[in-house]
C-alpha cells in the first residue's frame, strides 16, 4: 500500500509513524502488539461484565455559558469528547455522538451510557481537534454533523486530513509534534502521544497521533488524546508550560500485557499530571465504550485511591459526571457548575 510522505523524524521514517525510544524499528507492527495475542485475548473471555445501558443523572451545568475571562468551562460529553470553551473560541475534542465506534452501524462497540450532550444542545462550535483516526476518537457520521451545522476549523495530526475531507471539512491543518496553529487569540500546539493509528487492516501507522496543547492567555489546556506512559509527559510541561488543566485518559488499560503500550491506567495517569505540572487534571477515556476488560467503575475508583496515595488535594484530579459542565480559571481550584 503506498500513500504520502512525510518529514522523517524520530518518529517516521518517510511513510511510518511509530513511537519513538519504545518502537525505534519502523517495521514493528503497531504499537508493539501481534495479531496472534490481540486474537487470544478477544477470544478469551476476561471482561468484566458492564451494563447495557446506564442513565445518568441529569447533568450540572450549562454547556452554553459564557467561560470567565481568565480560564475556561468545560463539559464532559463521554469518553474522550469535551466541549471547551475559552473567551472567543469554542473547541470539541474527539467528538463521537454516534451510537457504536465502528466502521458500520450494526456492529462493533456500542455505548454504555449516551452522550452527555446532544449536539444541538451546544453552542457553535469554531474548532475541532482529532488526536487520531482510532473510530472511537474520529467518527465521520458525527463530524459531517458537525460541519453541516457549524463549518468549523479543524486541527489533527499529519496523515488525517484526507478523512476529514470525507466528513466535507475544508479548513483543514495537519500538525506534526510540536508544530503549532494559531486561530484567533489561540495557539493550538500537537504534542507527543505514545499510541498508533489504524482504520483497517492494511494502514497501520500511515497517520501520526498526537495530544494537542490549546493556550488562550492566561489559559493554558491540555487534551493528551490516547497515550501510554511515557518521559514524553516531562518534556510536554517543559517545551510548552505546565497546563491550567490537563484532559488525561484513564481507562481502557487492561490486560496490561496489550495495553501499556497505548493506554495507561489511573496510576499512570497521576504520574502524567504530576510530570507535567498540571494545576488541574480531569480524567477521560472510560466509561462509555467497553474496549478492555476493567469493570466500567474501576478507572474512577483506582484514580481516586492514586491520588489519596500520592496526597494530592481532593480536587487536583477528578473526573465530571457525563454531560456536566464545569468551570476552571488559570488562578483558583474548580467550583462545580461555576466559576472556580
Amino acid at each position: 500500500m503506498t500513500g504520502p510522505t512525510f518529514p522523517v523524524s524520530d518518529h517516521c521514517d518517510g511513510t511510518l509513524f511509530h513511537n519513538p525510544d519504545t518502537e525505534p524499528a519502523p517495521q514493528r507492527p503497531s504499537a508493539g502488539r501481534g495479531l496472534l495475542p490481540i486474537l487470544r485475548w478477544r477470544l478469551g473471555g476476561t471482561r468484566a461484565p458492564w451494563p447495557t445501558a446506564i442513565v445518568d443523572p441529569p447533568p450540572t451545568g450549562d454547556p452554553r455559558d459564557e467561560p470567565p475571562p481568565d480560564g475556561a468551562t468545560l463539559t464532559f460529553l463521554g469518553h474522550a469528547g469535551f466541549l471547551l470553551r475559552l473567551p472567543g473560541l469554542t473547541v470539541l475534542t474527539d467528538p463521537v455522538f454516534s451510537e457504536r465506534c465502528s466502521p458500520v452501524s450494526w456492529a462493533g462497540p456500542r455505548r454504555a451510557r449516551p452522550p452527555g450532550r446532544r449536539l444541538d444542545a451546544l453552542p457553535p462550535v469554531d474548532l475541532v481537534l482529532v488526536s487520531h483516526n482510532h473510530y472511537d476518537h474520529l467518527d465521520l457520521p458525527s463530524l459531517s454533523a458537525i460541519v453541516r451545522r457549524d463549518a468549523p476549523a479543524f486541527v489533527t495530526p499529519l496523515g488525517n486530513g484526507r478523512l476529514l475531507a470525507k466528513a466535507g471539512a475544508t479548513r483543514i491543518t495537519e500538525l506534526d509534534w510540536w508544530q503549532s496553529h494559531r486561530i484567533g487569540d489561540a495557539t493550538v500546539t500537537a504534542t507527543p502521544a505514545r499510541h498508533f493509528s489504524a482504520r483497517t487492516p492494511f494502514d497501520g501507522r500511515r497517520a501520526l497521533w498526537s495530544g494537542f496543547m490549546i493556550e488562550r492567555a492566561p489559559m493554558r489546556v491540555l487534551f493528551a488524546g490516547d497515550s501510554g506512559d511515557g518521559p514524553h509527559w516531562g518534556e510536554i510541561g517543559r517545551q510548552l508550560g505546565a497546563p491550567d488543566l490537563a484532559l488525561l485518559p484513564i481507562g481502557a488499560y487492561d490486560p496490561r500485557s496489550l495495553m501499556a503500550p497505548v493506554h495507561m491506567n489511573p496510576e499512570e495517569a497521576v504520574s502524567a499530571h504530576l510530570s507535567l505540572g498540571a494545576r488541574r487534571s480531569v480524567g477521560m477515556h472510560f466509561g462509555t465504550f467497553q474496549l478492555t476488560d476493567e469493570p466500567i467503575d474501576e478507572p474512577e475508583r483506582r484514580l481516586a485511591a492514586s491520588c489519596r496515595d500520592r496526597g494530592l488535594p481532593p480536587d487536583a484530579f477528578v473526573t465530571l459526571g457525563c454531560g456536566d459542565t464545569r468551570s476552571f480559571t488559570a488562578s483558583s481550584p474548580s467550583l462545580p457548575g461555576g466559576t472556580g
